[in-house]
């Protein structure tokens, strides 16, 4: 395993046991697990939601199969960039579980408030309509990101603040923000997990 990716897990469980008591709650049960080196394919479009200088810039990450090769599909939230790349022969091992169903959206707020310095990482699967529906299985309500860091989904229309902890911002009671996973970067390298 590359080195990398062990200094993340340790610096990971590092901030899970201390300082983050209480916030339980705060991060979903749902199944994700993703750690990316990008000194390897220097993405720009998950380059620019990495950089803590691009606040308010969230990059969607995707996995596919085209003609039998994996890829990450990364898309930033200002719809102008978009890259497909190949996974290497390590990564395909790594399995990545990205999300509820095949998605993550990462960045930096623009509200620095959150833990670990304002960055975040959602899963892309509009929570309210995955448990109104109670589809956990093959869920698929995926939200659509705007410049300006608000997630949509098509189907109830329910809108959700990424600059602000994935709140829901015209939702009814009861409705929740989007899931939020723990998520560390060092400007090049992301780990997302759940708690």
């Amino acid at each position: 395993m590359r080195q990398w990716v062990v200094d993340f897990w340790i610096l990971a469980v590092g901030c899970l046991l201390s300082g983050c008591s209480g916030a339980e709650a705060e991060y979903s049960t749902w199944p994700c697990r993703f750690a990316y080196d990008n000194s390897i394919h220097l993405d720009v479009t998950l380059a620019t939601s990495l950089n803590a200088g691009s606040r308010g810039v969230f990059c969607l990450i995707t996995e596919q199969v085209q003609k039998g090769q994996k890829y990450l599909l990364f898309q930033n939230s200002n719809g102008d960039k978009s890259s497909p790349v190949p996974e290497t022969a390590e990564e395909v091992q790594a399995k990545f579980i990205l999300g509820l169903n095949n998605g993550i959206i990462v960045g930096f707020q623009t509200l620095i408030a959150e833990p670990y310095g304002g960055f975040v990482a959602y899963d892309v699967q509009c929570p309210n309509c995955v448990r109104n529906e109670n589809n956990t299985i093959n869920p698929n309500y995926r939200v659509t990101m705007d410049t300006k860091g608000i997630a949509t989904c098509p189907k109830c229309k329910k809108t959700y603040d990424m600059n602000n902890g994935g709140i829901v911002t015209n939702g009814s009671e009861g409705d929740t923000g989007l899931e939020k996973y723990v998520a560390i970067t060092n400007g090049m390298n992301v780990s997302v997990f759940r708690r």
